[in-house]
Order: structure tokens, then sequence, then C-alpha cells
């Protein structure tokens, strides 16, 4: 990724996570649309679908999400509106799955229909492709889930992939079962001492399983409703295991901040340090605000219905039908702080100072009048990207580049 694209992130909207399904067929207690839930259950209509890859192309979207539910039950409508938004030329094509695709894998057709699947994914140009993994201990996981086999499944699947060009993602949701079937807890320094440990073990797992990349999805929960606000996308629950306090939450990103330098050399992690800093400082200093999410302003949600939102956690503010959005109603100036969830904080604090810099003279001060060691961590993440190849879920990673990041 050149500068020029790097630059291409400032503006309105560059990033769209569309709900393609909200039907699922697994059943994680930390989510509101696993397979036990009552409600209406759909997908998004396919023509509204069209349009809303058309309107992305107009508005010169650079990322373009497919999320479920379980994007995999749409089928090949998902395969064929990647492959339709590829040929409107949005650059960076996103979707992923629980795994049930590779769950069962003692069946005699595991093998083709790991092939079949690798296949689709290959003409529908994605450029990333996460699998959801909760845990270290594949017992915690698929007892979690409800898709037995499915761990075993997925080491057998990456090779597969792998020999396609697909280089999926190990896509974890921090959760108090991470490091295994003993739940984190106790005063702030046991769990950080505990969760330090477990994502040790999730991303040493990661890797004997045969993941190239890994992400971190931030706790989403229910519990952050008196926030003000209530999420449209409904992959929250108020379960345990995903709520924590604020002085948990302080821990929890602690230990996200001393572990993920630790595996950089080995794998690539999206989860930028400047966002986990961020979000640290946010809990532990009071008085600080971190860079305001660019929700509704660069990035944007819509449902399954069609409708546009601010981000999946903005449910109050629905911008009406996506293909007649006109980017003039949108924000002005990025203000939320509302919930801690990655798909747009994590790009907020990696891309938002690229505004800045293009905003000279007064961007440039803005920028280095802040704290020092974010804008340290937000250059490493910066170079740590770019020696990624900026996490193209097509090419097999680079060794030799990942080893500059090494630690002891």
């Amino acid at each position: 990724m050149s500068w020029a694209r790097l630059a291409h992130f400032r503006g309105r909207p560059r990033q769209v996570v569309v709900q393609l399904t909200d039907r699922c067929n697994a059943r994680c207690p930390q989510c509101g649309m696993n397979v036990t839930r009552g409600g209406a259950r759909g997908d998004l209509d396919e023509a509204a679908a069209r349009r809303i890859v058309d309107h992305c192309a107009g508005l010169g979207v650079s990322a373009l999400s497919f999320t479920g539910g379980e994007p995999l039950l749409a089928g090949d409508r998902l395969f064929d509106l990647l492959a339709y938004a590829d040929r409107r030329g949005i650059a960076y094509l996103r979707t992923g799955t629980n795994g049930w695709s590779f769950a069962r894998p003692e069946t005699a057709d595991f093998e083709a229909r790991v092939t079949r699947l690798a296949a689709n994914l290959v003409r529908s140009r994605v450029r990333n492709f996460w699998i959801s993994l909760d845990s270290a201990d594949p017992a915690t996981h698929e007892a979690g889930r409800g898709l037995p086999g499915v761990v075993e499944g997925i080491g057998r699947a990456l090779p597969i992939l792998a020999a396609q060009g697909i280089y999926p993602t190990a896509n974890l949701a921090l959760n108090r079962f991470m490091g295994g079937p003993e739940p984190l807890g106790g005063d702030p320094d046991v769990l950080y001492a505990a969760a330090r440990d477990g994502l040790g073990r999730f991303f040493d797992q990661a890797l004997a399983l045969g993941f190239t990349m890994a992400n971190c999805c931030y706790p989403m929960s229910d519990g952050d409703a008196d926030k003000g606000t209530r999420a449209v996308y409904a992959a929250t629950a108020d379960d345990a295991r995903v709520t924590f306090a604020d002085a948990e939450k302080r821990a929890l990103f602690r230990a996200v901040l001393d572990v993920v330098p630790r595996y950089r050399g080995r794998l690539r992690i999206f989860t930028p340090l400047c966002a986990v800093h961020a979000l640290w400082r946010q809990y532990a200093e009071p008085d600080f605000r971190p860079r305001p999410c660019l929700g509704g302003v660069s990035f944007l949600f819509v449902d399954r219905r069609g409708n546009a939102f601010p981000c999946g956690y903005r449910g109050g503010e629905n911008l009406g039908p996506f293909w007649e959005l006109d980017p003039s109603v949108l924000d002005k100036e990025p203000h939320c702080l509302a919930c801690d969830w990655e798909c747009f904080r994590d790009p907020s604090e990696l891309f938002g100072p690229v505004g800045d810099l293009l905003a000279w003279p007064l961007g440039w001060g803005r920028l280095w009048r802040g704290d020092r060691r974010q804008r340290g961590l937000w250059l490493a993440d910066l170079r740590y990207a770019a020696a990624c190849g900026w996490f193209d879920g097509r090419r097999p990673p680079p060794p030799e580049r990942l080893a500059r990041f090494a630690t002891g």
C-alpha cells in the first residue's frame, strides 16, 4: 500500500461493513444471533446488496466487508457479491466464518468440501477471510460454539486453503475463556497475569494450527449499554465471558499490549498497538480522551435490511437506505467513544493520523503535540503493517520481513 493509498482513507466514507445475513448455526453464548435465540432471521435482499455495492463504488469506498450471522450460510450469493464488488473496483474485500464448514473432519467429503470452499473464495477475489477461534483450548472453543471437531478441522483445512492462495486470519474475540476452561477473574492484577498467559497460549495454538495471521476483537457486550446507545449489530450479549468492568478492561488491554509484540515476528497480527494503548489509557486515566472513532465519518455499517448506521453499535441513528445516502449528511468531525469495538476503533487510530498529516499545518501540530508513546506506537504499527504486506490474505507471510519484529 502506497502513501497515496493511505491518504485515500481520509474522507467520507471509506470502509463499509454490510450484514449479509443474521442467520447463524452456532451456539456462541456471547452473541445475540446464535442459533438458540428467537426472532425473525433472514438475508439481505440481493438487489439491495448490489445497490449497496454500486453506491460504495460511486462513493469511492476502499474496503467492504460482508458479515453475519454466519456469512457462508448465504452460499453462492456471498461469493457472487464479492466478485461483483471486485469488478466494481473495490480493493479490500473481506468476509469470514464461525468455522462450521470445518466441523466433523472425519467425514469422507471433508477434503472435497474444503477444496470447493477454497475455489469459491478464489473466484470471489476476497482479500481477507477470518475464522473465529475463541480459546486456546479446543474443547472450550467447541463447547461454546456447538461445533464438534471444528478445531481439528481448521488445522486440516488451512493447508488446503493455502494451496489455493487463501491465508485465513484467526479471529479471537477477547473473552474470559481465551486461555482455556478456567475463566479470567480475580482482582485486576490477577486478571492481567491470567490474560497475558491465556493470550500467549492462544497465539501458540494459532501457530500450531497453521494460521499465518491473527486479530483480536475487543469485548462486545451489552453490558456497555449504560453509555447511552444500543447495538444494531446483534453480535453482543450480556454474557459474563465478554462483560468486563473498567478496571478489568484496563488489565485486559495491558495484557494485549504486552503479548502482541512477542508474536509479531511469527504471526501477522492486525491488532495495532497504538489502538490498544489508547484504549488502555482510556480506562487507566479518567481525564484522557483518545482519538474519536471514525464511525459515521469514514466508516459505516449497513444492516441486513439495507439501512446505514454510523457503526454497528449506534443503533439509534438510522441514516436510511444506504443507496440513498448522501455523504454530506454524515458527521463533520469524529466524536464518538461509545464502544471499544475494534472494527472501527483500530482503523481510526491507525489511519486517523494520516488525516492530520494531510491537514497541514494544523493537523501536523495536533499530531506532534500528542502523546509521544502513542505517536511512536503508531509509526511502529505502520512499519509493521508494511512489513506484513498490509495483511494481504492472498499472499503467504514474508518470514524475513517479520523476523525484524521478533523480540527475545
